[in-house]
């Protein structure tokens, strides 16, 4: 088997125009797969490729049906309008290596240049270790021409931060896009605790982009799921508030 096998699937797709790629793969608190699943299956979007790789794990996913099937990394499009189009990049797992990294970073960008692609958002979580109320967009750019259009549409550029830079798929496929491949490219962060499966921090993404790029769905679904995870912190910081009371009177007993 080849390291990496791209199956083009039977799709008759018609390209408006070149169309802005978004990058979302699992990461820190999933906030970046999270965002990309919701706008897929918000837009309707027509998957166009499956990418298969010996990069990924070994393994294969049962489904509900007693069906097995390989991980695999797809692509996705959609015509917004006559002059708008998305594509988006997602998968089951990034690269186990870093040459995987670097080669599923390369194909993904050999599809997008062949479409026309001329920007390029990579998304990510950015984890802070604590809880987060009103999570921030904070950014990276390859190229300080874009940065203006992001800071408008929210997103924060922050001294230091990411202190560490950006590893995994979201900074590498950003800075290939740029170094390489001649497009703009930036690295959208949520800010997230890290902690759990993030919606709050994923529907801050979903509204930046749809600023950014220009397209409405509705986020009710996502909004809910973000309600539920406040519920549910609350209740855990009320617990372990409770708890640290009662030790501090044990002491004094």
């Amino acid at each position: 088997m080849d390291r990496i096998i791209v199956k083009k699937l039977d799709t008759d797709i018609a390209v408006e125009s070149s169309p802005v790629l978004i990058c979302g793969l699992p990461g820190i608190g999933n906030v970046a797969r999270l965002t990309v699943d919701y706008i897929v299956d918000k837009l309707k979007m027509t998957k166009i490729y499956d990418i298969f790789s010996t990069h990924l794990p070994a393994q294969v996913f049962v489904n509900a049906d007693g069906t097995a099937s390989l991980p695999r990394n797809s692509v996705y499009f959609k015509n917004i309008s006559k002059k708008k189009s998305l594509m988006v990049f997602t998968g089951d797992f990034q690269g186990n290596t870093p040459e995987g990294q670097y080669e599923i970073s390369e194909t993904i960008l050999n599809i997008a240049k062949e479409y026309g692609v001329k920007t390029v958002y990579t998304l990510g979580g950015y984890g802070i270790g604590k809880l987060v109320e009103n999570p921030r967009v904070l950014g990276a750019v390859t190229d300080t021409k874009i940065k203006k259009k992001l800071e408008n549409a929210g997103i924060v550029f922050s001294e230091n931060e990411p202190g560490g830079g950006i590893i995994g798929s979201a900074g590498l496929i950003m800075g290939m896009a740029g170094e390489f491949y001649g497009m703009d490219a930036a690295c959208i962060m949520g800010e997230t605790s890290g902690y759990f499966t993030d919606p709050k921090a994923a529907l801050a993404l979903i509204r930046t982009l749809s600023s950014l790029i220009g397209f409405r769905i509705s986020t009710k679904e996502i909004e809910e799921r973000s309600r539920n995870i406040e519920e549910l912190t609350e209740k855990m910081q009320g617990e372990m508030q409770e708890k640290n009371q009662k030790d501090d009177l044990g002491y004094f007993v």
